[in-house]
């Protein structure tokens, strides 16, 4: 529960109620709201949010609705909020299970998250948002890993972009230690097998996620051909969700390709297998894990995140990894983050 005291206490109530919302997948339109409405609170001097909320005038605020006024009108007043308590009582009840104890110390373990998007490429926030998120999960640090430019879909980073991005993670922390945000990117693989981006920028990133996302029909050679290039480029670090898979919503089956071939390059050349935490994609399959496994690779544990509360969803990865046995010693995401550089970097033969 977080602290529901004054203005500081409502901004730090919508952004729970925001973070629950995200984590359970709700509509983004209302996780949107409850953290449109904390920004805009966080940004307005106290004293007129007292004023406004005394006077009943809330939702003159931009971005303040009806609903999201009442949390502050209530938090201000002392009062119980109580869509709060219905969705902390949610979450407790999904969370309450012990489960595995080999999952749960896996978790425990977890230092940090290596696939993350912001609002620079198709995420819904800043990466100061996505930053107090991971604090609130337990992390010490966090990769921010936005697309490249041929997903255009996904807005993806240009060159210049991404440049400029790496300038502002620099300036942030400087003003976090001993957090650290970690310059990354979610690397399109082309359909050679090359990387979406320049080489020379990519070799300046602490992390790079290469990942197929398109034409993931492609016939079972051909695939693994591309994805074994893929993986044999030294700026690569992680393969991210490697089937491609969607299992709700537009779903989509996994792609084909020769695993063995392609999970012993990860091994040979020191690319972390990515499991992906997303509900929607659990990637890789089971038996496709377990060929991972025998093959000898390391692995990350990661969310894919796309909003804050998303970063919560590191526990269905430990459940995979203890399943099949991986122990925390080739978990990367396990890493503090000076040996998780220092992994990076020797895989770069820097």
């Amino acid at each position: 529960m977080v602290d529901v005291s004054d203005v500081a206490g409502a901004v730090a109530v919508l952004r729970r109620i925001a973070f629950l919302l995200e984590r359970t997948q709700a509509s983004p339109y209302r996780s949107e709201a409850f953290r449109g409405a904390a920004g805009t609170v966080e940004r307005t001097p106290a004293d007129r949010v007292r004023a406004l909320a005394k006077a009943g005038a809330l939702t003159d605020l931009p971005a303040v609705g009806a609903r999201t006024a009442e949390v502050v009108d209530r938090v201000l007043r002392g009062a119980d909020v109580p869509y709060l308590e219905e969705l902390e009582a949610a979450y407790r009840d999904a969370t309450a299970s012990p489960g595995d104890p080999a999952a749960a110390a896996l978790r425990e373990a977890l230092r940090g998250d290596l696939h993350a998007h912001t609002e620079a490429s198709d995420g819904a926030t800043s990466i100061q948002e996505m930053v107090l998120a991971a604090f609130e999960v337990g992390h010490e640090y966090l990769a921010i890993t936005d697309h490249s430019p041929r997903l255009t879909v996904a807005n993806g980073l240009s060159a210049p972009r991404l440049r400029a991005q790496v300038e502002q993670i620099a300036t942030l922390n400087a003003a976090i230690e001993p957090f650290t945000v970690l310059t990354g990117i979610e690397c399109d693989v082309l359909d050679d097998g090359a990387l979406d981006q320049d080489p020379e920028l990519l070799d300046r990133l602490d992390v790079v996620v290469a990942s197929v996302h398109s034409k993931l029909r492609m016939p079972r050679a051909e695939m693994t051909r591309r994805m074994v290039a893929a993986v044999s480029n030294p700026l690569t670090d992680v393969l991210g969700h490697c089937t491609g898979r969607r299992l709700t919503g537009r779903q989509r089956p996994p792609s084909e390709f020769d695993p063995h071939a392609v999970f012993e390059a990860c091994a040979e050349h020191g690319v972390a297998v990515e499991i992906n935490c997303r509900p929607d994609r659990l990637d890789p399959p089971d038996e496709l894990l377990a060929i991972a496994v025998e093959a000898g690779c390391v692995f990350t544990i990661d969310t894919d995140a796309h909003a804050p509360g998303q970063l919560d969803w590191q526990a269905v990865g430990c459940a995979k990894a203890a399943a099949h046995g991986i122990p925390a010693d080739r978990v990367v995401t396990t890493y503090p983050v000076e040996r998780l550089r220092e992994w990076t970097r020797g895989a770069r033969g820097a």
